[in-house]
């Protein structure tokens, strides 16, 4: 079922919007699963590069709990732009062609225009999110910031802070929900067509709305795959990365019109 808004209509080129039924993610993800498949070289190079950048992510931050848990709540932001290689893979095999991983590359280079604008305002969120995750440590934690092995035990789960825990949650999930409904489909919208950011940001606040249940359960198993993937020291990224990447682009072709 198409849904449009009038508003937003009349000053973009808004595509029209489908609904689908709330337990859709879980067939998004078996497509996915078969792109991994069909192009298991190109999808577990991507998976790869993800895994090293969260080593990364952990090697860097491993001392510093507040630039830590930004930086894994990050990996999750910028998490849909740094996809953009699976979503060629994606919409190749869709067309029925098949997709290397150099192909994958140049799909990207064909639309780093919108890619980068998007990418920067994706650095500027993370940027303002690691400053305020420094600003809530200040304010409500007054000890001397404990090692990572410590933090979970001394800060999280002691319940000696629970003004801090209650403030990071609530901004920070503020923040992971605007930046979800604006970037769920973006970034595979912007891979297919030619279009601009805004269209793309606001088509996937559309999507998001007019599917809310199944954009929640989405989002979910976004996020538990994530948690998942850190568990696992990261080696589960590999193979888990490439099937959320690749689904998340049939979500946006069977979203928007």
């Amino acid at each position: 079922m198409e849904k449009s808004h009038s508003r937003l209509d009349r000053h973009f080129d808004m595509p029209g919007i489908r609904t689908v039924g709330n337990t859709r993610p879980l067939q998004w993800l078996r497509m996915g699963w078969e792109d991994v498949l069909q192009s298991p070289l190109a999808s577990l190079a991507y998976g790869v590069t993800f895994a090293l950048l969260g080593y990364l992510i952990l090697a860097f931050a491993a001392d510093k709990p507040y630039l830590f848990t930004a930086a894994v709540s990050g990996f999750l932001l910028v998490g849909p732009l740094a996809a953009a290689g699976l979503y060629e893979i994606s919409r190749r095999r869709s067309e029925g062609r098949s997709c290397s991983l150099l192909e994958s590359l140049q799909g990207i280079a064909r639309h780093k225009g919108q890619l980068f604008y998007f990418g920067l305002m994706l650095a500027i969120v993370l940027i303002g999110w690691e400053r305020m995750s420094a600003i809530l440590f200040a304010m409500f934690y007054k000890g001397d910031a404990p090692d990572l092995a410590n933090f979970f035990g001394e800060v999280l789960f002691s319940g000696a802070y629970t003004h801090f825990v209650v403030a990071y949650m609530v901004v920070g999930g503020a923040l992971a929900v605007l930046v979800y409904a604006l970037s769920a489909v973006a970034v595979p919208m912007l891979m297919d067509r030619e279009t601009d950011i805004v269209t793309a940001m606001m088509s996937s606040a559309r999507a998001v709305g007019f599917n809310l249940g199944a954009m929640i359960l989405w989002a979910a198993i976004i996020v538990g795959s994530m948690a998942l993937g850190f568990a696992s020291l990261l080696f589960g990224m590999v193979i888990l990365l490439p099937i959320i990447g690749h689904a998340t682009w049939h979500a946006y072709h069977e979203l928007v019109e």
